[in-house]
Parts: structure tokens; sequence; C-alpha cells
């Protein structure tokens, strides 16, 4: 057990899904798993384990914020026994091209987070996704003709922020676009880097809740419940490391 995980060895599978929130942990493990088990429940962050068309599979949530994802994803490859995690989540679209509902898998993630200095790198460390589970996504999207997007995302420090001068005070919105990021979220980069450190997989895809242009948005009902697509894209990927 660890400060932030009750479960035992062997309970969770090789490869986790988490999403941020834990009633949507709760939700697939509810209406996507078979035999569904609570692995652990410390400070109300649900982790389940099951099967999906005849895989074991968990779920479990990671909190929101990189530090937050940071403590969850570390655990669980270093002492729970964890080889892939892909993280589904929801984002912020800054570009036309993007629409509400779209799935976005983050090839990469670029942040203004300070999480990379505690490695004392000569440099600027790029986090980038695990090639296999990025393959076996965007394969399984094309299969599915699911609307997606692959490249940069932009992991934020700041859901509010001072700027004053850009939706929701998130980030720059025009200044990351023009860069070629698709869209903000706050996790992935942290787990990018994790992964990278433990020489461990990991994924971060994405439903656009909404878009920082256009100020179009789902509601937190919509975000829990209603991104089945990405969910279904997430366990099949899941699936398919297996084979």
């Amino acid at each position: 057990m660890t400060p932030h995980n009750n479960a035992k060895p062997g309970d969770f599978a090789r490869t986790v899904l988490m999403p941020g929130d834990p009633l949507r942990s709760q939700f697939i493990a509810e209406n996507f798993l078979e035999n569904a088990q609570l692995v652990n429940n410390v400070r109300g962050v649900q982790g389940y384990t099951g099967t999906y068309k005849g895989v074991k599979v968990s779920v479990m949530a990671s909190g929101m914020g990189m530090p937050s994802m940071g403590i969850y994803s570390w655990e669980l490859y270093n002492f729970f026994g964890v080889d892939n995690i892909i993280r589904i989540g929801s984002t912020g679209a800054m570009r036309e091209d993007i629409q509400v509902r779209d799935i976005i898998i983050a090839q990469g993630a670029c942040t203004d987070s300070n999480w990379a200095n505690q490695y004392h790198l000569p440099g600027t460390f790029a986090p980038i996704a695990s090639w296999d589970l990025l393959r076996t996504a965007v394969d399984l999207a094309e299969e599915k003709k699911l609307p997606y997007h692959v490249g940069n995302v932009v992991s934020s420090d700041r859901f509010y922020g001072d700027d004053g001068d850009m939706p929701e005070g998130l980030v720059s919105v025009h200044g990351w676009a023009k860069m070629g990021a698709l869209s903000v979220e706050m996790e992935t980069a942290a787990l990018y880097m994790n992964a990278a450190r433990c020489g461990k997989n990991a994924l971060g895809m994405f439903t656009v809740s909404d878009h920082l242009l256009r100020k179009e948005d789902l509601t937190a009902e919509e975000r829990q419940t209603g991104f089945r697509q990405m969910m279904e894209l997430a366990l099949d990927t899941a699936v398919a490391m297996e084979k």
C-alpha cells in the first residue's frame, strides 16, 4: 500500500484508464467492465478492476492538475505493476477546425508547468506519448471512423489565470494555437514525464468539452457520462495492447 492507494499486489491490470473525475471512473466500471471490483478508494479516488472483452483492465481517477496526476501515476507505475496508463479526460479546443465532442489524441504535451525542473536537465524536455499506444489508438480511431485529431496539447497549471485577455483565463490561446497546439487540459505533461522517468507507457486522449474561441461547452453531467466514444476507444486500445 501507499499513502494514496490501498490496493493489494495484483489488484491492478497492466493497463489503467485514468479520468480526472472519480465519478467518471465509477461510470466506466459500471457501464463497460465485467465483474468490476473496487480496489482503491483512499480519499474517494475510486479505482476499479474488471474485464473488457475478456481482458483485465483497470480504471482509476487521477484528480485534477499535474501534482495529483503525478502522485497517482507514479504510484501505479512503481508499486502496483502498471505498465500502461491512458489518460481519458476533457479538453478545451483552441482551433476553429475542431468541434465540441471531437476526440483529441495527444502526440505531445506542451506545458507552462515547472514539472521538468526536478530532472535537472541542461535543456527543455519534450513530453511525448508512447508510440505503441499512440499508433494503436489512431488505428482504432480510423477503423471506427471517429472524429479525431492528433497533435500537441497544452497541459496548464492554471484553470483561472490573471492574464485577463483570453477565455476563462486558461492559457494564451492564440499564442499556443499559432504553434499548432490543438487544445488545453491540466494533467498530460506530468503523466508523460512520469512514464518516461519510469520506463513505462502513457497516452492522453480527450473529448472536446468546450471551445475556447466560440465559447461552446458541455454540462458537468455531459462530461461525466457523455464521452462514450472516447471511453470505448481507450478500452479497445487497452485490449489491443494485450494481443
